[in-house]
């Protein structure tokens, strides 16, 4: 579906993403994970079309769509969300969903004077929609909070119903766990599987919470420096070494190299296996 081929986008003499490239294949939960600083945000944004690529070319389905603008592929199904939840905080959960769609009827001064039947026709189905998404979210009995007060979680939820109110192809999540408890996190993550496997919604998933990630993403995307590091299962990400030292640095994983063969070599020397403590070794003793 996504495919990325040798992007850069430079800041000035710094280069955020330097030359990544990678695909998101049709109806995948692909993760995209990375220490702070990796480019993975930038990326997100050069993708979306909030920032233009400095190199590279970005297609969706073998289109070209590098450069495009937000809205302009917003109409393609193409959606992200933010770290930061960007509600309409004065309005409510269900007036929130029924803003997203666009070229509604009343959005012209003709249809405010002469089209008011199709304004409230159209009203209604959005309304009706609205109900449906809060429902299969589980928080229809948020329809008339304002958005403003709900938790951080709670907005994230909104955010990702919002996608569901147009025909979304692709929704990128950025750091879609961060601030929000783990009861939220699992109800989040229940309705992008559902999304996923239900209506055949692909996903790429920025998140640092490593038990989200692997329970619902496959492949899991690594970016280090600006350009992609590794790609492959969760597991495998979790055992490779370069990841390791990625997120660790050189120094720190020697130090955590070193303590483990300490510790085996302590526990040889007692006759015991590491792990099983001294008692493993004493097995013969009278």
């Amino acid at each position: 579906m996504i495919r990325v081929e040798n992007l850069v986008k430079s800041f000035g003499g710094f280069r955020a993403v330097d030359g990544a490239s990678l695909t998101i294949e049709t109806g995948s939960i692909t993760g995209l994970i990375g220490p702070n600083g990796a480019g993975k945000s930038t990326l997100f944004n050069v993708i979306a079309g909030v920032h233009e690529p400095t190199e590279g070319r970005v297609t969706m389905d073998g289109e070209d769509i590098t450069g495009l603008k937000p809205h302009e592929l917003f109409h393609k199904g193409l959606l992200r969300t933010f770290q930061i939840a960007h509600e309409f905080p004065s309005l409510t959960v269900r007036e929130n969903l029924m803003m997203v769609p666009a070229d509604q009827p009343g959005e012209t001064l003709w249809n405010t004077w002469f089209g008011r039947k199709t304004i409230r026709k159209n009203e209604a189905e959005l309304l009706k929609k609205a109900d449906e998404v809060l429902e299969f979210l589980t928080i229809s009995h948020l329809r008339d909070e304002k958005a403003g007060n709900l938790s951080g979680g709670q907005k994230k939820l909104l955010e990702l119903g919002r996608t569901m109110m147009v025909e979304a192809k692709i929704v990128f999540l950025d750091e879609v766990g961060a601030g929000v408890n783990r009861t939220l996190l699992n109800t989040i993550g229940d309705a992008i599987v559902r999304l996923n496997k239900e209506r055949g919604y692909t996903f790429c998933v920025i998140e640092h919470d490593m038990d989200f990630i692997g329970r619902l993403c496959d492949p899991v995307i690594v970016m280090a420096e600006g350009h992609v590091l590794a790609q492959g299962s969760a597991d495998h990400i979790m055992e490779n070494e370069a990841v390791i030292e990625a997120y660790l640095g050189t120094g720190l994983k020697n130090k955590v190299k070193a303590e483990e063969t300490k510790e085996k070599n302590l526990h040889e020397d007692h006759g015991a296996q590491p792990g099983l403590g001294d008692e493993a070794g004493k097995g013969g003793e009278a």
